[in-house]
Protein backbone atom coordinates (compact mmCIF):
# COMPACT_ATOMS: atom_id res chain seq x y z
CA UNK A 1 0.00 0.00 0.00
CA UNK A 2 1.14 3.36 -1.29
CA UNK A 3 1.63 6.21 1.56
CA UNK A 4 1.24 9.46 1.30
CA UNK A 5 1.22 12.32 3.28
CA UNK A 6 -1.63 15.09 2.80
CA UNK A 7 -0.95 18.56 3.85
CA UNK A 8 -4.04 20.67 5.54
CA UNK A 9 -7.12 19.26 7.36
CA UNK A 10 -10.05 21.40 6.67
CA UNK A 11 -13.41 19.74 5.30
CA UNK A 12 -12.91 20.38 2.18
CA UNK A 13 -9.21 18.14 2.34
CA UNK A 14 -11.01 15.68 4.18
CA UNK A 15 -13.01 14.61 0.74
CA UNK A 16 -9.63 14.42 -0.89
CA UNK A 17 -8.43 12.27 2.03
CA UNK A 18 -11.61 9.75 1.67
CA UNK A 19 -10.62 9.79 -2.00
CA UNK A 20 -7.06 8.61 -1.56
CA UNK A 21 -7.93 5.75 0.82
CA UNK A 22 -10.97 4.54 -2.15
CA UNK A 23 -7.93 4.10 -4.14
CA UNK A 24 -6.22 2.19 -1.72
CA UNK A 25 -3.80 4.75 -0.50
CA UNK A 26 -2.82 4.84 2.93
CA UNK A 27 -3.26 8.87 3.87
CA UNK A 28 -1.23 10.42 6.40
CA UNK A 29 -2.89 14.13 7.04
CA UNK A 30 -0.20 17.06 8.64
CA UNK A 31 -1.69 19.62 10.05
CA UNK A 32 -1.34 21.95 13.27
CA UNK A 33 -5.67 21.24 14.70
CA UNK A 34 -5.41 17.92 16.56
CA UNK A 35 -9.95 17.98 15.73
CA UNK A 36 -8.99 19.13 11.95
CA UNK A 37 -11.89 17.13 10.08
CA UNK A 38 -9.53 15.82 7.68
CA UNK A 39 -7.26 14.00 10.23
CA UNK A 40 -11.02 12.06 11.22
CA UNK A 41 -11.18 9.95 8.37
CA UNK A 42 -7.34 9.46 7.66
CA UNK A 43 -5.41 6.50 8.36
CA UNK A 44 -2.98 8.38 10.64
CA UNK A 45 -2.78 11.95 11.42
CA UNK A 46 0.39 14.35 13.00
CA UNK A 47 -0.27 17.78 14.62
CA UNK A 48 2.61 19.47 12.71
CA UNK A 49 2.90 23.33 11.48
CA UNK A 50 2.97 22.24 7.77
CA UNK A 51 5.20 25.63 7.75
CA UNK A 52 7.56 23.88 9.68
CA UNK A 53 8.86 22.03 6.46
CA UNK A 54 11.88 20.51 7.91
CA UNK A 55 9.85 18.49 10.44
CA UNK A 56 7.24 17.34 7.67
CA UNK A 57 10.44 16.45 5.65
CA UNK A 58 11.68 14.59 9.06
CA UNK A 59 8.23 12.58 9.34
CA UNK A 60 8.22 11.82 5.49
CA UNK A 61 11.60 10.23 5.87
CA UNK A 62 10.43 8.51 8.91
CA UNK A 63 7.64 6.74 8.19
CA UNK A 64 9.41 6.33 4.27
CA UNK A 65 5.82 7.66 2.29
CA UNK A 66 5.74 7.90 -1.09
CA UNK A 67 4.18 11.14 -2.11
CA UNK A 68 3.21 14.67 -0.68
CA UNK A 69 -0.06 16.23 -1.86
CA UNK A 70 -1.46 19.92 -0.52
CA UNK A 71 -4.94 19.84 0.45
CA UNK A 72 -7.83 22.41 -0.15
CA UNK A 73 -5.52 25.55 1.22
CA UNK A 74 -3.59 28.15 -0.94
CA UNK A 75 -1.55 29.32 2.05
CA UNK A 76 0.06 25.63 1.70
CA UNK A 77 1.04 25.27 -1.72
CA UNK A 78 4.40 27.33 -1.14
CA UNK A 79 5.80 25.00 1.93
CA UNK A 80 4.79 21.52 -0.39
CA UNK A 81 6.56 23.04 -3.12
CA UNK A 82 9.35 23.32 -0.66
CA UNK A 83 8.69 19.87 1.18
CA UNK A 84 8.47 18.33 -2.18
CA UNK A 85 11.63 19.69 -3.49
CA UNK A 86 13.58 18.65 -0.46
CA UNK A 87 12.53 15.13 -0.94
CA UNK A 88 12.80 14.64 -4.24
CA UNK A 89 9.01 13.97 -4.82
CA UNK A 90 6.82 14.74 -7.52
CA UNK A 91 5.10 18.11 -7.01
CA UNK A 92 3.21 19.53 -9.75
CA UNK A 93 3.90 22.83 -8.48
CA UNK A 94 7.01 24.59 -10.08
CA UNK A 95 8.93 28.09 -7.86
CA UNK A 96 7.45 30.27 -10.79
CA UNK A 97 3.79 29.37 -10.12
CA UNK A 98 4.46 29.75 -6.44
CA UNK A 99 5.21 33.44 -7.66
CA UNK A 100 2.59 33.81 -9.55
CA UNK A 101 -0.63 31.83 -8.55
CA UNK A 102 0.26 32.02 -4.61
CA UNK A 103 0.16 35.26 -3.52
CA UNK A 104 -2.15 38.65 -4.84
CA UNK A 105 0.96 40.36 -5.37
CA UNK A 106 2.84 37.51 -7.63
CA UNK A 107 -0.40 37.15 -9.54
CA UNK A 108 -0.89 41.24 -9.92
CA UNK A 109 2.81 41.16 -10.96
CA UNK A 110 2.28 38.58 -13.59
CA UNK A 111 -0.82 39.72 -15.38
CA UNK A 112 1.18 43.86 -15.75
CA UNK A 113 3.56 41.70 -17.49
CA UNK A 114 1.35 39.86 -20.10
CA UNK A 115 -0.79 42.16 -20.00
CA UNK A 116 -3.88 40.85 -18.25
CA UNK A 117 -6.20 43.47 -17.15
CA UNK A 118 -6.69 42.94 -13.01
CA UNK A 119 -7.77 45.30 -10.22
CA UNK A 120 -6.47 48.81 -9.94
CA UNK A 121 -4.77 48.87 -6.45
CA UNK A 122 -1.72 49.08 -3.82
CA UNK A 123 0.48 47.36 -2.21
CA UNK A 124 0.71 48.31 2.19
CA UNK A 125 3.26 47.06 4.35
CA UNK A 126 4.06 47.25 8.04
CA UNK A 127 6.25 50.41 7.33
CA UNK A 128 4.17 52.25 4.81
CA UNK A 129 2.05 55.42 6.35
CA UNK A 130 -1.12 54.00 5.92
CA UNK A 131 -2.60 57.70 7.96
CA UNK A 132 -1.88 59.32 4.54
CA UNK A 133 -5.51 58.34 2.75
CA UNK A 134 -6.57 61.35 1.42
CA UNK A 135 -6.19 60.64 -2.26
CA UNK A 136 -7.77 57.51 -2.30
CA UNK A 137 -11.06 56.92 -3.98
CA UNK A 138 -13.46 55.05 -1.21
CA UNK A 139 -14.70 52.12 -1.23
CA UNK A 140 -11.72 49.65 -1.56
CA UNK A 141 -11.64 46.39 -0.80
CA UNK A 142 -8.38 45.71 1.60
CA UNK A 143 -6.98 41.65 1.36
CA UNK A 144 -4.08 40.11 2.87
CA UNK A 145 -2.02 39.34 -0.24
CA UNK A 146 -1.68 35.38 0.88
CA UNK A 147 -4.57 34.69 2.06
CA UNK A 148 -7.63 33.08 0.89
CA UNK A 149 -11.29 32.56 1.88
CA UNK A 150 -12.29 36.20 2.94
CA UNK A 151 -9.87 36.23 6.07
CA UNK A 152 -8.60 39.45 6.65
CA UNK A 153 -10.68 40.96 3.88
CA UNK A 154 -12.79 43.55 4.39
CA UNK A 155 -14.56 46.78 2.09
CA UNK A 156 -13.55 50.18 3.55
CA UNK A 157 -15.62 53.26 2.97
CA UNK A 158 -13.84 55.66 4.51
CA UNK A 159 -10.56 56.82 6.19
CA UNK A 160 -10.87 55.93 9.56
CA UNK A 161 -12.19 52.65 8.64
CA UNK A 162 -9.42 52.21 6.07
CA UNK A 163 -7.05 52.75 8.88
CA UNK A 164 -8.27 50.46 11.26
CA UNK A 165 -8.98 47.65 8.46
CA UNK A 166 -5.23 47.53 7.20
CA UNK A 167 -3.80 47.00 10.55
CA UNK A 168 -5.93 44.15 10.99
CA UNK A 169 -5.40 42.73 7.58
CA UNK A 170 -1.95 42.95 8.03
CA UNK A 171 -2.07 40.28 10.87
CA UNK A 172 -3.48 37.66 8.74
CA UNK A 173 -0.31 37.96 5.96
CA UNK A 174 2.64 36.14 6.71
CA UNK A 175 4.34 38.48 4.47
CA UNK A 176 2.81 41.46 6.03
CA UNK A 177 1.55 43.07 2.94
CA UNK A 178 -1.93 44.09 2.71
CA UNK A 179 -3.43 44.51 -0.80
CA UNK A 180 -5.89 47.82 -1.22
CA UNK A 181 -7.93 47.55 -4.59
CA UNK A 182 -11.02 49.25 -5.60
CA UNK A 183 -14.10 47.72 -4.74
CA UNK A 184 -15.63 45.86 -7.78
CA UNK A 185 -19.72 45.66 -7.28
CA UNK A 186 -20.43 44.00 -10.95
CA UNK A 187 -20.91 39.99 -11.88
CA UNK A 188 -18.22 37.81 -10.60
CA UNK A 189 -16.97 34.32 -12.74
CA UNK A 190 -14.06 32.05 -11.97
CA UNK A 191 -12.02 29.92 -14.92
CA UNK A 192 -10.95 26.76 -13.60
CA UNK A 193 -7.80 25.10 -15.99
CA UNK A 194 -6.08 21.79 -16.19
CA UNK A 195 -2.45 21.36 -16.98
CA UNK A 196 -1.59 18.36 -18.37
CA UNK A 197 1.78 17.74 -19.72
CA UNK A 198 2.54 21.28 -20.70
CA UNK A 199 -0.49 22.30 -22.03
CA UNK A 200 -3.09 23.96 -20.59
CA UNK A 201 -7.30 22.92 -21.02
CA UNK A 202 -10.09 25.51 -19.95
CA UNK A 203 -12.24 22.79 -18.27
CA UNK A 204 -14.94 24.93 -16.64
CA UNK A 205 -16.70 28.20 -16.37
CA UNK A 206 -19.10 29.88 -14.04
CA UNK A 207 -20.74 32.47 -12.63
CA UNK A 208 -20.44 33.08 -8.52
CA UNK A 209 -23.25 34.68 -7.16
CA UNK A 210 -22.28 36.65 -2.99
CA UNK A 211 -24.58 37.75 -0.30
CA UNK A 212 -24.08 41.57 0.49
CA UNK A 213 -25.74 40.93 3.88
CA UNK A 214 -22.66 41.05 5.84
CA UNK A 215 -22.22 44.67 5.67
CA UNK A 216 -18.70 45.55 4.80
CA UNK A 217 -17.22 41.71 5.65
CA UNK A 218 -15.35 39.96 2.39
CA UNK A 219 -18.71 39.33 0.00
CA UNK A 220 -18.83 35.30 0.26
CA UNK A 221 -19.77 33.19 -1.95
CA UNK A 222 -23.71 31.68 -1.92
CA UNK A 223 -24.08 29.67 -5.17
CA UNK A 224 -22.48 29.49 -8.94
CA UNK A 225 -23.86 27.99 -12.32
CA UNK A 226 -22.22 26.63 -15.16
CA UNK A 227 -20.99 27.34 -17.84
CA UNK A 228 -20.76 30.89 -17.56
CA UNK A 229 -23.19 33.59 -19.31
CA UNK A 230 -20.03 34.87 -20.50
CA UNK A 231 -18.30 31.65 -21.79
CA UNK A 232 -17.85 32.73 -25.75
CA UNK A 233 -17.01 35.97 -24.77
CA UNK A 234 -13.78 34.50 -21.97
CA UNK A 235 -12.63 31.90 -24.81
CA UNK A 236 -12.76 34.21 -27.78
CA UNK A 237 -11.18 37.80 -25.61
CA UNK A 238 -9.03 36.58 -22.40
CA UNK A 239 -8.60 32.78 -22.73
CA UNK A 240 -5.41 33.42 -25.72
CA UNK A 241 -3.98 35.84 -23.27
CA UNK A 242 -4.29 33.43 -20.39
CA UNK A 243 -2.61 30.54 -22.26
CA UNK A 244 0.24 32.58 -23.42
CA UNK A 245 1.11 33.35 -19.79
CA UNK A 246 0.82 29.74 -18.89
CA UNK A 247 2.98 28.63 -21.61
CA UNK A 248 5.41 31.25 -20.36
CA UNK A 249 5.74 30.21 -16.73
CA UNK A 250 6.27 26.05 -17.84
CA UNK A 251 3.37 24.74 -16.05
CA UNK A 252 3.56 20.65 -16.85
CA UNK A 253 0.54 20.04 -14.34
CA UNK A 254 -1.69 20.77 -12.02
CA UNK A 255 -5.60 22.86 -11.53
CA UNK A 256 -5.98 26.55 -11.34
CA UNK A 257 -8.72 28.67 -10.65
CA UNK A 258 -8.64 32.07 -11.58
CA UNK A 259 -11.65 34.62 -10.35
CA UNK A 260 -12.93 37.68 -12.62
CA UNK A 261 -14.82 40.66 -12.10
CA UNK A 262 -16.84 41.94 -15.53
CA UNK A 263 -17.54 45.06 -15.78
CA UNK A 264 -19.02 46.75 -19.15
CA UNK A 265 -17.43 43.91 -20.93
CA UNK A 266 -14.34 44.08 -19.67
CA UNK A 267 -12.82 40.84 -17.46
CA UNK A 268 -10.55 42.10 -14.11
CA UNK A 269 -8.68 39.02 -12.93
CA UNK A 270 -8.29 38.55 -9.11
CA UNK A 271 -7.82 35.71 -6.65
CA UNK A 272 -5.78 32.48 -8.45
CA UNK A 273 -5.70 29.03 -6.65
CA UNK A 274 -3.33 26.63 -7.75
CA UNK A 275 -4.86 23.44 -6.22
CA UNK A 276 -8.11 22.06 -5.36
CA UNK A 277 -10.87 24.69 -5.01
CA UNK A 278 -13.27 24.85 -1.93
CA UNK A 279 -16.40 25.63 -4.38
CA UNK A 280 -15.09 22.29 -5.60
CA UNK A 281 -15.56 22.47 -9.65
CA UNK A 282 -14.08 18.81 -9.91
CA UNK A 283 -17.47 17.45 -9.14
CA UNK A 284 -19.39 18.29 -11.95
CA UNK A 285 -16.64 17.82 -14.37
CA UNK A 286 -16.40 14.49 -12.72
CA UNK A 287 -19.97 13.92 -12.67
CA UNK A 288 -20.28 14.94 -16.61
CA UNK A 289 -16.99 14.39 -18.48
CA UNK A 290 -15.94 11.06 -16.48
CA UNK A 291 -12.21 12.27 -15.06
CA UNK A 292 -11.76 13.38 -11.07
CA UNK A 293 -9.21 15.93 -10.70
CA UNK A 294 -8.78 14.22 -6.89
CA UNK A 295 -7.51 10.85 -8.61
CA UNK A 296 -5.20 12.69 -11.37
CA UNK A 297 -3.51 14.56 -8.14
CA UNK A 298 -3.33 11.26 -5.91
CA UNK A 299 -2.14 9.02 -8.87
CA UNK A 300 0.42 12.47 -9.78
CA UNK A 301 1.87 12.83 -6.27
CA UNK A 302 2.74 8.99 -6.30
CA UNK A 303 3.57 8.20 -9.75
CA UNK A 304 4.28 11.52 -11.37
CA UNK A 305 1.44 10.71 -13.92
CA UNK A 306 -1.57 13.31 -14.35
CA UNK A 307 -4.39 11.56 -16.20
CA UNK A 308 -4.64 9.23 -18.10
CA UNK A 309 -4.40 9.54 -22.26
CA UNK A 310 -7.81 9.99 -23.52
CA UNK A 311 -8.10 13.45 -21.20
CA UNK A 312 -8.19 15.81 -24.00
CA UNK A 313 -11.13 14.06 -25.78
CA UNK A 314 -13.10 13.86 -22.26
CA UNK A 315 -12.25 17.46 -21.38
CA UNK A 316 -15.47 19.65 -22.51
CA UNK A 317 -15.62 23.27 -20.71
CA UNK A 318 -19.31 23.92 -21.90
CA UNK A 319 -20.39 20.42 -19.64
CA UNK A 320 -21.84 18.46 -23.16
CA UNK A 321 -24.94 21.41 -22.94
CA UNK A 322 -25.61 20.20 -19.71
CA UNK A 323 -26.29 23.06 -16.62
CA UNK A 324 -24.54 22.75 -13.41
CA UNK A 325 -24.86 25.00 -9.63
CA UNK A 326 -23.62 24.79 -6.49
CA UNK A 327 -25.80 26.29 -3.85
CA UNK A 328 -24.29 27.41 -0.66
CA UNK A 329 -25.73 27.64 2.34
CA UNK A 330 -24.39 30.65 4.73
CA UNK A 331 -25.26 30.57 8.56
CA UNK A 332 -26.08 33.37 11.01
CA UNK A 333 -24.01 33.40 14.24
CA UNK A 334 -25.15 31.37 16.92
CA UNK A 335 -25.45 27.49 18.49
CA UNK A 336 -26.69 25.32 16.22
CA UNK A 337 -30.27 23.06 17.94
CA UNK A 338 -31.82 21.59 14.53
CA UNK A 339 -31.30 20.60 11.13
CA UNK A 340 -33.83 19.71 9.00
CA UNK A 341 -34.48 18.37 5.37
CA UNK A 342 -30.56 17.74 4.37
CA UNK A 343 -30.78 14.26 4.05
CA UNK A 344 -33.92 14.75 1.55
CA UNK A 345 -31.63 17.00 -0.21
CA UNK A 346 -29.34 14.22 -0.11
CA UNK A 347 -30.97 11.90 -1.89
CA UNK A 348 -32.43 14.16 -4.36
CA UNK A 349 -31.96 12.28 -8.25
CA UNK A 350 -30.18 15.58 -9.31
CA UNK A 351 -27.30 15.85 -6.49
CA UNK A 352 -24.33 14.86 -7.10
CA UNK A 353 -22.91 15.16 -3.79
CA UNK A 354 -23.27 17.63 -0.36
CA UNK A 355 -20.73 18.59 1.33
CA UNK A 356 -22.15 19.39 5.22
CA UNK A 357 -19.59 21.34 7.72
CA UNK A 358 -21.45 21.47 10.88
CA UNK A 359 -23.91 19.48 12.67
CA UNK A 360 -26.46 19.83 15.53
CA UNK A 361 -24.80 21.55 18.72
CA UNK A 362 -22.02 23.43 16.80
CA UNK A 363 -21.26 26.93 16.93
CA UNK A 364 -21.11 29.82 14.28
CA UNK A 365 -18.60 31.98 15.74
CA UNK A 366 -18.87 36.17 14.89
CA UNK A 367 -15.10 35.28 14.13
CA UNK A 368 -16.35 32.79 11.42
CA UNK A 369 -18.60 35.42 10.39
CA UNK A 370 -17.73 37.24 6.60
CA UNK A 371 -14.93 34.07 5.84
CA UNK A 372 -15.66 30.72 4.18
CA UNK A 373 -15.82 29.39 7.81
CA UNK A 374 -19.24 30.40 7.88
CA UNK A 375 -20.40 27.81 5.32
CA UNK A 376 -23.26 25.29 6.56
CA UNK A 377 -23.44 22.70 3.54
CA UNK A 378 -22.52 23.18 -0.64
CA UNK A 379 -25.37 21.09 -2.75
CA UNK A 380 -24.14 20.23 -5.78
CA UNK A 381 -26.50 19.78 -8.69
CA UNK A 382 -26.67 18.67 -12.03
CA UNK A 383 -29.67 18.87 -14.79
CA UNK A 384 -30.40 19.09 -18.05
CA UNK A 385 -31.57 22.60 -18.47
CA UNK A 386 -31.60 25.77 -16.02
CA UNK A 387 -35.24 25.60 -15.99
CA UNK A 388 -34.72 22.46 -14.16
CA UNK A 389 -31.88 23.89 -11.86
CA UNK A 390 -33.78 26.70 -10.88
CA UNK A 391 -37.12 24.54 -9.79
CA UNK A 392 -34.88 22.19 -7.50
CA UNK A 393 -33.50 25.98 -6.09
CA UNK A 394 -37.04 26.67 -5.13
CA UNK A 395 -37.59 23.35 -4.00
CA UNK A 396 -34.70 22.98 -1.61
CA UNK A 397 -34.77 26.43 -0.22
CA UNK A 398 -38.16 25.09 1.04
CA UNK A 399 -37.21 21.70 2.06
CA UNK A 400 -34.05 22.72 4.28
CA UNK A 401 -34.99 24.35 8.03
CA UNK A 402 -31.33 25.09 9.95
CA UNK A 403 -32.64 27.25 13.68
CA UNK A 404 -30.57 28.06 16.70
CA UNK A 405 -31.17 27.35 20.34
CA UNK A 406 -33.98 30.46 20.52
CA UNK A 407 -35.26 29.03 17.60
CA UNK A 408 -34.32 31.45 15.24
CA UNK A 409 -33.82 31.06 11.35
CA UNK A 410 -29.59 30.81 10.97
CA UNK A 411 -29.88 30.46 7.25
CA UNK A 412 -28.24 33.93 5.95
CA UNK A 413 -29.63 33.80 2.33
CA UNK A 414 -30.59 31.59 0.22
CA UNK A 415 -29.19 31.33 -3.49
CA UNK A 416 -31.87 33.02 -5.94
CA UNK A 417 -32.90 31.13 -9.07
CA UNK A 418 -30.98 31.89 -11.95
CA UNK A 419 -31.93 34.13 -15.41
CA UNK A 420 -33.12 31.60 -17.91
CA UNK A 421 -32.42 34.07 -21.00
CA UNK A 422 -28.61 34.40 -19.54
CA UNK A 423 -28.79 30.57 -19.98
CA UNK A 424 -30.88 28.98 -22.13
CA UNK A 425 -29.22 27.39 -25.32
CA UNK A 426 -29.69 28.56 -28.38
Amino acid sequence: MKKLIILGGNPETAILVKTAISMGVHTIVVDPNPDSPAKKVANDSYDIEVFNTDQVVDLAKQLEVDGVLVGVADILVAPYREICKKLNMHCYVTDDAVDAYCSKDGFKKYCIQHNIQDIPGIYIDKNSNIDDAKNMKFPVMIKPVDNGGGVGMKICRDEDDYKSSVKTALKFSKKGVVLVERYMDCDDMAAYYTFKDGKAYLSAVSDRFTTKKQGDSSPVCIGAVFPSKYTEQFVKDVNPQLCAFFESLDVQNGVLNLQFFVEDGIFYAYDPGFRLQGEAPHLPIAHINGFDHREMLVNFALTGQFGDDDFESQNDFRFKGKTACTIWVLLKGGQIDTIEGLEQIQKDENVIFVLDRFKTGDVVTSEMLGTEKQVFARIYLVADTITEINSKIIEFRDLLKITDTNNNDMILQWMEPFEEADYIKN
